[in-house]
């Protein structure tokens, strides 16, 4: 008998690029932004409104999304999988912000 998978990159589909986030949930349109799929919160936003992101092999038109851990996101051919980070939010909790962080660690605020 074999144990299941555990860690983030066992459990993503191989096309799939993981993303960490730190903080759960987080907006879609602001993960579309982070990860470079849209130059800003206004283009990323009008692309959900346009139905051209799938959330979890859905078309999303919610800008505003809740995204967590376990979701996957399709965009433009690009598709990426969430994860929670283990690190320790990088930000104080009373910023209220969100940080997302790449598979090799790097963060974008």
């Amino acid at each position: 008998m074999t144990a299941p998978p555990s860690s983030p990159d066992a459990l993503a589909p191989h096309d799939f690029r993981v993303v960490e986030i730190s903080r759960e949930p987080i907006e879609l349109y602001k993960i579309l932004k982070f990860e470079g799929f849209a130059a800003s919160g206004g283009e990323a936003k009008a692309v959900v409104a346009a139905g051209a992101v799938r959330v979890n092999g859905h078309c999303e038109t919610q800008k505003r999304r809740k995204i967590v851990s376990g979701d996957t996101i399709e965009f433009n051919g690009q598709k990426i999988r969430i994860t929670r980070s283990s690190a320790p939010d990088e930000r104080p909790a009373s910023t209220g912000g969100s940080v997302a962080r790449d598979a090799q660690g790097s963060t974008q605020q």
